[in-house]
């Protein structure tokens, strides 16, 4: 059977690695760049931007992306581009940023290149545009035709962001591991369509250990706005090796949960990483991994201020039995759900919900 492997054309990465963007534009034949960034990233970053790409002889132009990653505002941004004729489509943002000029790039029929300034999800070197409706709602997933050409992440723009965004980048990486073992076992696809390459496979196991040996001395570095080779091993942890793992190793439970966790209004505001870190210990649970091994987890996500508890998700009082029922009613009707071995159903995920809060509730009174 073939098996598929997607990888980003280039992975540059350090400090003042935005500098460096028109060289590799030059290194691509490119000529006419243009980028989308929101209008905080405008203000502050786009002036030395622009200025690095004067530097290597192309004219700096963007156009700003309104807040939402929608159908509406693709449709829109692509009619104000299509009046610079671009080759090629930068995004410099955040996630939804990154999504939209996938999005921009797929309409326009132009590469991309992805220059996160927050490393809060493994988003930029992957394929897929979730999409959003006005409300804030998820309704679809869409992808490129290939990975991004390029991604440059510049680390001195990554540690100036508030240390709540690398702390959500760990907790989606560290799912890696599990989703992508469970996956593969119970038989299920990567976002190719294909099964996984042990490779793949190897490099969630290697994003895991990066994360529990380096992760929360890398925080802390975040946290005085620091750069050192923690937190570099770090960000490549969660933006390359775990995006090139997930994409072509597979998804699970931890991240299915992430559409029933977000179906109770008191989650639905907390960060995508922040909903994967309790959703790891969920599956860990439903998997029935020792209680030693699923509090090692926790306490990484604890040092680094990651919720293990509903209360720390925004659930403050008890659930009733209809929001139980909506949580995982819409937990088992994500397509990821059903990469699990042996099959999930109600009352295992019940169960796990409900070891995963009270081992997480042991820790914080501990």
């Amino acid at each position: 059977m073939i098996k598929t492997m997607g990888f980003p054309g280039r992975y540059e990465q350090g400090p003042g690695a935005l500098q460096q963007l028109g060289r590799v534009l030059r290194d691509m034949g490119r000529t006419r760049p243009l980028v989308l960034c929101d209008e905080f990233v405008a203000r502050h970053l786009w002036p030395d931007v622009g200025a690095a790409l004067q530097t290597h002889g192309f004219e700096p132009v963007h156009i700003e992306f309104p807040g939402e990653c929608t159908r509406g505002a693709i449709a829109a941004l692509s009619a104000q581009a299509r009046v610079h004729a671009p080759d090629t489509v930068i995004a410099l943002g955040g996630g939804k940023t990154i999504d939209t000029a996938k999005g921009l790039a797929v309409k326009l029929d132009v590469p991309i290149v992805v220059c996160p300034t927050i490393a809060s999800s493994d988003a930029p070197t992957s394929r897929l545009i979730v999409l959003y409706d006005d409300a804030h709602k998820v309704v679809g997933v869409e992808f490129l035709a290939m990975n991004p050409a390029a991604v440059i992440v510049d680390t001195e723009v990554i540690v100036q962001a508030p240390a709540r965004f690398f702390a959500a980048g760990i907790g989606d990486a560290l799912s890696k591991k599990f989703e992508a073992h469970q996956c593969h076992a119970a038989g299920g696809n990567n976002s190719f369509g294909t099964p996984a390459l042990h490779t793949a496979l190897m490099m969630t196991d290697m994003v895991f250990e990066t994360l529990m040996q380096y992760g929360v001395s890398a925080y802390q570095a975040v946290c005085r706005q620091e750069v050192n080779d923690d937190v570099e091993r770090v960000i490549e942890g969660t933006v390359l090796i775990s995006g090139v793992g997930f994409e072509s190793g597979g998804l699970s439970l931890s991240h299915a949960l992430v559409r029933g966790l977000t179906a109770i209004p008191a989650m639905a505001s907390m960060l995508h990483g922040e909903l994967v870190a309790f959703g790891t210990l969920v599956q860990m649970a439903v998997e029935k991994r020792p209680v030693e091994e699923i509090e090692r987890v926790a306490r990484l996500l604890q040092a680094v201020k990651l919720p293990v508890t509903f209360a720390e998700l925004g659930q403050s009082t008890p659930f009733s039995t209809a929001q139980i029922n909506l949580m995982v009613e819409a937990t088992l009707s994500a397509a990821y759900a059903k990469n699990m071995h042996p099959p999930l159903d109600y009352q295992r995920l019940v169960s796990g919900l409900a070891a995963a809060d009270r081992i997480g509730s042991r820790l914080i009174k501990a």
